[in-house]
């Protein structure tokens, strides 16, 4: 579903990612996992087109998309939950959501959206400033999902988020990966809550993958020392 090659990408005269490689299936879930600063962000942003690709390929379910603007990217099936949420404080829950939206939808938010996160249809009428910000990477995660995608970034979501809620967005996301048969990516440094729903597992350390392994296989403790400071 989504391919990684030699990927490099960095900002002015600095490189920050080099020769990255990695393959995604249909309904996989992988963790991407790493300090501050090792260049997950950075993977990410270039993935979406907010940065552009230096070398390298990025396919999703077999097109071709590094040369694409970031909204033909979201067109092919790509979608992006920025670190930080990025909602519009000022509109309301369910403007957000309808930005989100193809213009076939005529600004219906489906069901199904809401059924996830029941706290949304309670809140529609709320501006999105007014979340807390569990409610606000629930929020995010619904906008992206908006866009019907096949595969979806989610950067660091239980930055700044109580563990209760975490454990809720954990749990909506393995509903998701079933419901819309969605390939998730997830970037991280809470290890607890990868365990609770990746498949596979990447460290990235300073701009290349220094650990990989499987759920099953998975070194928990070798992962944690490449997160501590």
């Amino acid at each position: 579903m989504f391919k990684v090659s030699n990927l490099a990408s960095g900002y002015g005269q600095s490189q920050v990612l080099h020769d990255l490689n990695f393959t995604v299936e249909k309904q996989e879930i992988i963790a991407i996992m790493g300090r501050n600063g090792m260049g997950k962000t950075t993977l990410f942003k270039t993935l979406m087109g907010i940065l552009p690709t230096r070398a390298g390929s990025i396919q999703i379910a077999g097109t071709e998309i590094s040369g694409m603007e970031s909204h033909d990217r979201v067109a092919n099936g790509i979608a992006y939950v920025p670190q930080g949420r990025m909602i519009f404080p000022s509109m309301s829950v369910l403007e957000n959501i309808q930005t989100g939206l193809p213009a076939s939808a005529n600004g219906v938010v489906p069901d199904e959206l809401y059924a996830l996160f029941p706290v949304l249809y309670e809140m529609k009428g709320r501006r999105g400033g007014n979340l807390s910000g569990g409610q606000q990477q629930q929020l995010a995660i619904a906008r992206a999902l908006a866009t019907n995608p096949k595969v979806l970034l989610l950067d660091e979501p239980t930055e700044g988020i109580q563990p209760s809620i975490i454990k809720d967005i954990a749990k909506s996301l393995k509903e998701i990966r079933k419901m819309r048969d969605l390939t998730i990516i997830v970037s991280e440094q809470v290890l607890s809550f990868t365990l609770e729903i990746a498949d596979r597992f990447f460290v990235i350390d300073k701009g290349r993958f220094a650990y990989e392994d499987t759920r099953a296989n998975v070194d928990a403790a070798t992962i944690s020392r490449y997160l501590s400071v």
